[in-house]
């Protein structure tokens, strides 16, 4: 049997938004993940192509290449989907096929755009007040639509009910990933296995 350790597949950050880049997406990542190779080399590879990719992209479209705070490109966008398009249509201009050697992964910080009185998602760059409910309905068609395999941090921190409602619909397709929700907390972290509020944690050494 061979034990050797391996390296984890790549996530890149290659579209920033919300707190990280000014006028761009209510969402505050969106990812690029090479999970359909061998070896972390050639995920690696294909992550940064379709990194450089996308900046040519953008260049022909006429959009902004400036980087947000995490190193992704920052574009002013009309629509949060049209972030994920970018990187599928960068994907493809990459040469490398959507749902098959690369993936998309979101980072939403949903807690940054809860309106904690009404307890909705106010989507600022469409123009959108949602319940957690219809926010995971959206979630629901997107995964439907292209090839999303982790969403982060879905809902707020402390929206507990929500978490486990995404989860129960959405866990079985994709990584419901905890990372605000947790702050690597193990107590956060007993409680989000107890309620089975997601199937995925970020830990922070």
């Amino acid at each position: 049997q061979d034990t050797a350790p391996v390296l984890p597949v790549p996530m890149l950050n290659i579209v920033n938004g919300g707190r990280h880049a000014e006028n761009s997406t209510d969402f505050q990542e969106f990812m690029v993940v090479p999970a359909g190779f061998d070896t972390f080399g050639e995920a690696l590879r294909a992550g940064v192509e379709v990194y450089h990719a996308l900046k040519e992209l953008l260049r022909t479209r006429g959009m902004n290449t400036g980087v947000g705070d995490e190193g992704g490109f920052a574009p002013s966008l009309s629509s949060n989907h049209e972030a994920v398009e970018l990187v599928v249509a960068a994907i493809e201009r990459a040469g490398y096929a959507p749902g098959t050697q690369c993936f998309i992964a979101l980072d939403v910080a949903a807690s940054e755009f809860l309106v904690r009185e009404s307890g909705r998602y106010s989507l600022s760059t469409e123009r959108a007040m949602l319940t957690a409910e219809e926010l995971i309905e959206r979630y629901d068609a997107w995964i439907d639509k292209y090839p999303i395999i982790s969403i982060e941090d879905g809902m707020a921190e402390d929206d507990w009910d929500s978490w486990q409602a995404m989860t129960e619909k959405l866990g079985d397709r994709v990584q419901i990933v905890g990372d605000d929700l947790y702050t690597t907390n193990t107590t956060r972290i007993k409680k989000g296995i107890d309620r089975r509020a997601s199937n995925a944690v970020l830990i922070k050494p």
